[in-house]
């Protein structure tokens, strides 16, 4: 067990062995679901764990407690990964009150429908506070951080942020301690992209606290140069900013010679002085590693085959996914190939047109084949184009 402040216990568990977040997101190395205890007057237990954790979490549990009885459990996030020890606290502690948002109160039932929250549960709303002797726990509503009823919470002894989903990470909690960024950005926009305004929103909020230390619900805990960096790329992140100066290549080629041509672009840009170019093969590489590319940086190529009078399907998923996750404020040039009738741009340029702030750089590179000398000219004032 792991001491937080002085009174505050770190409860979380880690999940080595599985291998899928939300059934769709590549965790090699596992995840952490994050939970703690508030040791005062009252006791406040601060959120749970996922039910592959139960067990572990809830000796965690017995073992900070040491024999007392919690008064509070508070709900920040009612997903299943952070709120299934819910029923197993109400049926340890009957006497326990259920602290959430009004609106986690109306959905409880629907995770737990025969849960008896009679005279259990507080809802509390922006700005209410919990006394639980020296501290004093202040809600801050966080709609849509990623649920509707999430809410984070503050500390104003120890200035300990409780901040749900927000500044989460994938992985254990010790997994690549040196780069916090790189698994948070994955996480951040695979699970928040499509909520960056409501992010921002909490941001805001936040920056009027004295904040010492971010504890989120994945992930490791932030203080320091840490915590300000995370706080630094947030702000970008929520604002659909570019993170950093560069290129994204994103293809999907049938037979190999779309998958030829963006190689060659990508040379093409570093011999023009492009610093960095990040490529990503649609058809075999983590979709969600390459949505995590395309947010980081400002200039992004579609690079696909042309599949049965549309767009091959790994390009039509990525911006589909992309779509879903309002995906903004970038530009994009198109490479399409297709045998005897290209149609790959026409669609690319349809899934495009409704997202906002997108603008289409150059003219479209159309290949038939395999690369050509005769498409080379194109493929450079193309590179020309996305550097200009």
């Amino acid at each position: 067990m792991k001491n937080v402040t002085e009174t505050i216990k770190y409860i979380g568990c880690d999940d080595a062995d599985v291998r899928l977040f939300e059934s769709q997101y590549k965790v090699p190395e596992g995840m952490s679901y994050n939970s703690f205890v508030i040791l005062d007057e009252k006791v406040a237990i601060m959120d749970t764990s996922d039910k592959r954790t139960m067990e572990q979490w809830k000796a965690n549990l017995a073992e900070a407690l040491n024999g007392r009885k919690p008064d509070y459990l508070v709900v920040h996030h009612l997903e299943p990964d952070h709120a299934s020890g819910l029923g197993e606290v109400l049926a340890l502690y009957p006497d326990i009150k259920i602290v959430c948002s009004a609106r986690a109160l109306t959905m409880i039932p629907q995770y737990f429908p025969d849960a008896d929250l009679a005279d259990k549960a507080i809802a509390v709303k922006e700005g209410d506070t919990l006394s639980l002797g020296e501290h004093t726990l202040t809600f801050i509503m966080a709609p849509m951080v990623h649920w509707p009823e999430v809410m984070v919470s503050y500390d104003s002894k120890d200035k300990v942020l409780f901040s749900a989903d927000a500044f989460g990470k994938f992985g254990v909690m010790d997994a690549d301690p040196d780069d916090w960024a790189c698994e948070a950005r994955r996480y951040y926009f695979n699970i928040c992209g499509k909520y960056c305004n409501p992010v921002t929103t909490l941001l805001q909020k936040a920056a009027k606290l004295d904040i010492q230390q971010i504890l989120p619900l994945h992930g490791p805990l932030l203080k320091g140069e840490q915590m300000a960096e995370a706080v630094r790329l947030y702000n970008i992140w929520g604002s659909y900013g570019v993170e950093a100066e560069g290129v994204f290549i994103a293809h999907a080629s049938i037979h190999g010679c779309t998958k030829a041509a963006a190689e060659m672009l990508a040379e093409i840009l570093k011999k023009k002085g492009c610093k960095k170019v990040a490529i990503s093969d649609l058809c075999r590489e983590d979709q969600a590693e390459a949505i995590e590319d395309a947010f980081k940086y400002g200039k992004v190529v579609l690079a696909a085959s042309s599949y049965d009078a549309g767009l091959f399907p790994p390009m039509y998923d990525f911006l589909h996914h992309l779509t879903i996750k309002t995906w903004q404020k970038r530009e994009v040039a198109l490479i399409e190939n297709g045998s005897w009738a290209p149609t790959a741009a026409r669609v690319m340029k349809q899934m495009l047109e409704p997202m906002k702030d997108i603008t289409i750089k150059g003219d479209t590179v159309t290949l038939r084949g395999v690369v050509k000398p005769t498409d080379i000219p194109a493929l450079e004032a193309l590179a020309d184009a996305i550097l200009a």
